[in-house]
């Protein structure tokens, strides 16, 4: 069973750089076809998918964040990162990482589709 754990700061000042890396258990990284993916939801608003990387090592953003946003992978560490850089209060929010397994059609944002989810991990933009 795959198992997923986000693991970073949970405080990060505006203008910085928020990091976040999702351990991966269960499974490998690599297994095609799978995506593995950011998704974050602030306070009171609904989940947002922000990008995923693919098996392949494939990159995907979501269009209103793409210029701030990358996200990577260690094979060897079976782990996958995001950075999302000059942060500000706006991206105060839980932090998910989750897998997609079976990517047909427009799937980033069909979050019921998702099939592994970690636990989430709340970051907080603030001075």
């Amino acid at each position: 069973q795959v198992q997923l754990q986000e693991s970073g700061p949970g405080l990060v000042k505006p203008s910085q750089t928020l990091s976040l890396t999702c351990t991966v258990s269960g499974g490998s990284i690599t297994t095609s076809y799978y995506y593995w993916s950011w998704i974050r939801q602030p306070p009171g608003k609904g989940l947002e998918w922000m990008g995923s990387i693919a098996y392949d090592g494939s990159t995907y953003y979501s269009p209103s964040l793409k210029s701030h946003t990358s996200i990577s992978r260690d094979t060897s560490k079976n782990q996958f990162s995001l950075q999302l850089t000059s942060v500000t209060p706006e991206d105060t929010a839980v932090y998910y990482c989750a897998a997609m397994t079976s990517p047909r059609g427009s799937w980033s944002c069909d979050f019921e589709r998702y099939d592994y989810w970690g636990q989430g991990t709340q970051v907080t933009v603030s001075s």
